[in-house]
């Protein structure tokens, strides 16, 4: 007869992590901020054998906050309880304020414990969490307000042939000129494509509000995202409650806590709630705000990061759809084998892979180390 089988000894023995800076193909600007390059903050966890990786996109000194300060809460944690883990980092942390970098650097963690645990136990992370869809609907999403006429109409026209059906621009950093560009964008993608616009917040209430009439009367406009600051909850129920029909108005993607979407949702300010695992606690947090939009109920859609989200939004059963964003499924590519291709406006996890499905290619991206 066969002894007892020893338990497997799951406590968290190494965090490695790095941080990675990649500039952007072309300069990028939005209503309200520039940009020419982005960073990455990866982490790897290593537990039984088995290393996790989670990544989010901030700053380095996220990466300096996770070495000094999460580093030693994580190493000898149990890798099968990322719950219990996640209230340590999150309490360890707590005279340091929760928003902003210090729950990006939770967010990183925890993405990559979850994937470590998928990994000790030989699972998809969606069969770990449980999948109420294979495929998620994704929007193409990039217009940069820096972008010429040229480039916006090869951009979002490029996606339309690829067969994408739904497109985000941005918008706001040129009031004067954005009906223009807005005009381009509805002529690149065809009259049968769901066109979106993204504002950053970059215009008053009243100004917004005329906008979003004139979006939606000449030119189909679907989606208003922050026509105003996300911090003006006011500011984005008036929107929502004075718009046009048939134009949804969505904010959260800085969401960093519960509390904040809470909030959101109690002022009624949006049709559809974003929320961003790379911000809002990785995936304890997003599982977290897609209970509070059953409740309401609130559709829920996906901020950017598309390799991770994916997963995510095949178990969240508020999920609509997720943001393929330009510099992100760009760097992804680069960064990760199991990267996954869209196909007809669809990501679908793969199920032959364990965790997030995704390995560091680690020679072809030390030129972007920081």
């Amino acid at each position: 007869m066969h002894g007892p089988k020893r338990a497997l000894d799951s406590r968290i023995d190494q965090l490695h992590v790095s941080a990675y800076t990649v500039p952007t193909d072309f300069p990028e600007s939005d209503g309200t901020l520039q940009w020419d390059k982005t960073t990455i903050v990866i982490v790897e966890p290593s537990a039984a054998g088995r290393r996790g990786l989670g990544y989010t996109y901030a700053d380095t000194s996220v990466a300096t906050l996770i070495h000094s300060k999460l580093r030693d809460v994580v190493i000898g944690c149990d890798a099968m309880n990322v719950p219990e883990t996640f209230l340590r980092m999150l309490r360890s942390l707590r005279n340091l304020g929760r928003p902003g970098i210090v729950s990006m650097a939770i967010s990183a963690v925890d993405i990559a414990l979850w994937d470590l645990k998928a990994k000790i136990l030989d699972l998809p992370l969606t069969r770990l969490l449980g999948a109420v869809r294979d495929s998620i609907a994704i929007y193409a999403s990039g217009g940069f307000t820096s972008y010429s006429d040229e480039q916006l109409r090869d951009q979002l026209g490029g996606w339309a042939d690829r067969g994408f059906s739904m497109m985000k621009m941005k918008i706001g950093r040129e009031p004067g000129r954005d009906l223009h560009r807005v005009r381009v964008a509805r002529k690149a993608v065809g009259d049968h494509a769901a066109l979106f616009v993204d504002a950053n917040g970059a215009y008053s209430r009243k100004q917004a509000l005329a906008f979003a009439r004139r979006f939606q009367q000449e030119f189909d406009v679907r989606w208003f995202e922050e026509p105003v600051s996300s911090d003006d909850l006011e500011g984005l129920r008036l929107i929502r409650n004075d718009g046009p029909p048939g134009m949804d108005i969505a904010a959260g993607e800085y969401g960093y806590d519960p509390f904040y979407f809470r909030r959101m949702l109690d002022a009624e300010a949006v049709d559809i709630l974003q929320a961003d695992a790379t911000r809002c606690g990785g995936v304890t947090g997003f599982i977290d705000v897609d209970a509070q939009c059953l409740a309401r109920p609130i559709p829920l859609s996906a901020h950017t990061a598309p390799s991770i989200h994916m997963h995510l939004c095949c178990v969240a059963r508020a999920a609509r759809n997720l943001e393929y964003f330009h510099d992100h499924q760009r760097i992804e590519r680069i960064f990760f084998d199991g990267f996954v291709e869209p196909h007809n406006g669809f990501l679908r996890p793969s199920l032959s892979r364990h965790g997030l499905g995704l390995e560091l290619r680690r020679s072809d991206i030390q030129k972007f180390a920081a």
